[in-house]
């Protein structure tokens, strides 16, 4: 009897074990703005005093389940990059739970004291959030390097020409902390600063025509400051880039500044240059320009003086000044024209060019955040472009002149741009914003070569918009709309234009099992004609070419639409992206007989169309210490003008290899040309490679590195298809090759962070209004 009784206690224990062990915990997540499931959460399960019991990650659905728990005290806490940690308690835990919907909400803009350990995207229907790893920071020394580290699709990060931009002349945005920047700025972030990057690849209409738009949101001290220091100097050329920056903050302000020099001192730059023409006289001309080594000197010069106070839940003031100089004193060019039908038909020639550009602006930035999720934001800009370049080109037999041309040109632009958002968030992730943009040119030139040219522009451009971010189910949507109204007179003459136009544009984003998404985005734009392309002046480029403006000139609507589909699961990602173009009566380059001369213009052209299609494949075998990336492409151009019609296609590729490893980092980058196909004149793109390595060592970073380290001969070539004088060029420096260059950087930071608030808008002026010359 006894042994049946404890027989029944026993398989009694068992069973309650057994059902103890199998107590579960179950629930959702989602995102707390649009209520989507959200991917790859963490899921922990802890005691009361933080010893872990248990860990998951949701799935694809936002679900997650944890078994066999025992009966207990717990603490359950949801994290993921981005959001806000939630904190679920179980107190008296005995019997399984579902928790049904765990919202998630936005993270602000400070994350301290968190470490990465590796590099994370998350999605959204209008930008990306991506957190750079710890390793990533460590490996960089600046805001730029940390960029080229992350590899992102459609990013090209060049340090040889401290740019970053997009293939095919779309427009990259800088900001940080949502506010305006310049490259520089961006150079001046120290890695550790930075929390995360904002990657808008579908910016809406408040960024006006922007193909992307970076956003870095940095952490930003209530006392203390920064203080860095960074230069990169060549070893075999004259080659530099040097800055000195810092911050400091008290309280709500912040006070900043930056100075930024590029020297370019080369003695090795030359141009091959072959032409043929087709005179009205019947005559044809085959000549070949053969250039011999000449001098190249260039210095540039940024200086950035800032000013902000700010109530991270109130409002926002932010004044800065920028002052930014190109002064090239030398830009020439040597060598021997001759005759291909007869070689002993040549003359000795001359290009000699110089230039120097200033242009300060002032840009004040005011933002009120208002009840119930509104803001208004104010944004004024004031630009002044001041050029002057000075052209002397000669053609000679035996030391005696046969053409002599000295072109001297003196421009002054004024510019005022204001703009004015109202935004209202909504409920379910929704968001409503309207905004007004008003922009006032005045240019006065002065164009000097034998014929003294004044031209006084005025410019005008108004535009108002409304757009509206919705979601139903899976699918994201934006429709926007905006008109816009542009003005222009030339004073002294009858040339003028007014007309007005009107731009939707639409999103529709669709998001696919995993972190994968397909998005389809048109849009309908206009381009109006710049100040230089309108000045009714004419310039003599050579002994045959004139160059010669058009005060007619109109502007043009764009119509683009896209295919986007976006693939990522662990080390895996994948962007494949398509696009088709169509410009009708375009303003491109025409050329056209006029006695004996050649004379450049532009025109209103039939259309211009463009497909492409690019697919990025990066890959991370050993999370972020080893990353592979990969992109190739194709362009395809359609160029219908008035007398002409051409085709041409395109290939390029883009590989990025980087290595990083406690204290070490090294990288590898090569691009090949993206050539640009436009009226008849392609522009071809860089052959690059680029070899670094660097050692970090606490505040201090050391790094060797070379520019075309296997290639002796770098060069840029570009082509003209004009039926009446073709051209095909090839530039050349020889510095550029195995350019070996040796860098040092001191980054140094003190004080505590809080939350920043963001600007929202971008506005800058970059078109002198001068006609350009030279051949």
């Amino acid at each position: 009897m006894r042994r049946i009784i404890f027989g029944i206690m026993l398989l009694g224990c068992m069973m309650q074990g057994a059902f103890a062990q199998n107590l579960g915990i179950k629930g959702l997540v989602k995102d707390g703005r649009n209520k989507e499931p959200l991917e790859f959460a963490n899921v922990v399960l802890q005691t009361m005093d933080s010893v872990f019991v248990l860990g998951t990650t949701t799935d694809g659905k936002g679900s997650f389940v944890l078994d066999k728990v025992k009966s207990g005290d717990y603490l359950l806490v949801i994290s993921s990059l981005g959001y806000e940690t939630q904190y679920v308690s179980l107190n008296g835990f005995n019997k399984s739970v579902t928790l049904g919907d765990i919202p998630m909400e936005d993270a602000s803009v400070s994350l301290d004291g968190v470490t990465v350990s590796a590099s994370n995207t998350s999605s959204r229907s209008d930008r990306k959030l991506v957190f750079p790893s710890d390793r990533q920071v460590k490996a960089s020394t600046n805001g730029m390097d940390l960029l080229q580290q992350l590899m992102l699709p459609k990013i090209q990060v060049n340090p040889m020409s401290s740019e970053i931009k997009v293939p095919g002349n779309g427009e990259v945005q800088l900001r940080i902390n949502g506010v305006k920047v310049e490259l520089q700025e961006i150079k001046s972030l120290l890695p550790s600063d930075i929390i995360r990057i904002e990657y808008h690849d579908n910016p809406g209409l408040r960024y006006g025509n922007a193909e992307v738009v970076l956003d870095y949101i940095v952490r930003r001290p209530e006392t203390g400051g920064t203080l860095s220091l960074d230069m990169s100097q060549g070893v075999n050329a004259l080659w530099g880039e040097h800055r000195f920056s810092g911050k400091i903050n008290h309280k709500k302000s912040e006070f900043g500044a930056s100075y930024r020099i590029g020297p370019r001192d080369f003695y090795g730059m030359s141009r091959d240059n072959e032409e043929i023409f087709h005179l009205a006289d019947g005559t044809e001309l085959h000549r070949k320009e053969t250039g011999d080594p000449s001098h190249a000197r260039m210095f540039m010069h940024n200086v950035n003086l800032n000013y902000s106070i700010q109530d991270p839940e109130k409002y926002l003031f932010n004044a800065t000044f920028r002052y930014w100089n190109n002064h090239q004193p030398n830009w020439d060019y040597r060598g021997i024209l001759s005759n291909l039908e007869n070689p002993d038909d040549y003359v000795d020639m001359v290009d000699l060019n110089s230039e120097d550009n200033q242009v300060p602006a002032l840009d004040l930035y005011y933002q009120r955040n208002l009840k119930n999720d509104q803001t208004l934001v104010f944004n004024v800009v004031g630009t002044y472009n001041r050029t002057s370049s000075h052209r002397f080109y000669q053609e000679s037999r035996d030391q005696e002149p046969l053409t002599d041309i000295n072109n001297r040109v003196s421009g002054n632009k004024y510019s005022v741009i204001g703009e004015g958002i109202y935004e209202k968030k909504l409920a379910n992730g929704n968001r409503l914003s309207t905004g007004l943009r008003h922009t006032q040119s005045f240019s006065n030139n002065e164009y000097r070569n034998g014929h003294n040219y004044d031209t006084h522009m005025n410019q005008a451009e108004s535009s108002l918009y409304g757009e509206f971010k919705g979601k139903v189910r899976k699918l994201d949507y934006t429709l926007g709309v905006g008109v816009s109204r542009s003005y222009y007179k030339q004073d002294g003459t009858d040339d003028s234009y007014q007309y007005y136009t009107f731009n939707p544009r639409f999103t529709l984003q669709y998001a696919l099992p995993g972190q994968s998404f397909v998005r389809l985005r048109g849009y309908v734009g206009n381009s109006s004609p710049s100040l230089g392309n309108l000045s009714a002046i004419e310039q003599v480029i050579d002994s045959l070419q004139l160059q010669r403006g058009n005060p007619q000139l109109e502007a043009y609507m764009r119509y683009r639409l896209a295919l986007t589909y976006e693939f990522q699961k662990g080390i895996f990602y994948t962007n494949l992206d398509g696009a088709y173009e169509y410009l009708p009566n375009p303003i491109m380059d025409e050329k056209f007989q006029e006695g004996n001369k050649i004379i450049q213009t532009w025109n209103n052209q039939k259309n211009w169309q463009r497909v492409t299609g690019s697919a990025m494949f990066r890959v991370g075998p050993i999370k972020d210490i080893l990353q592979f990336s990969f992109t190739g492409g194709v362009n395809h151009y359609i160029s219908n003008g008035n007398i002409y019609s051409h085709t041409y296609t395109n290939w390029y590729c883009n590989l990025q290899a980087s290595l990083t490893w406690k204290k070490f980092m090294l990288m590898y980058q090569l691009d090949t040309n993206w050539n640009w196909f436009w009226g008849e004149t392609l522009d071809g793109g860089e052959n690059i490679q680029i070899l670094m390595a660097k050692y970090n060592f606490k505040n201090l970073s050391l790094g060797i590195g070379a520019f075309n380290p296997f290639s002796d001969n770098w060069k840029v070539q570009s082509e003209n298809w004009n039926q009446y004088a073709s051209s095909k060029k090839t530039s050349y420096i020889k510095e550029s090759s195995r350019l070996f260059v040796v860098s040092v950087s001191y980054n140094f930071s003190f004080g505590r962070t809080y939350k920043a608030g963001q600007k929202r808008l971008n506005n800058s002026d970059s078109d002198s209004g001068v006609m350009s010359t030279g051949k």
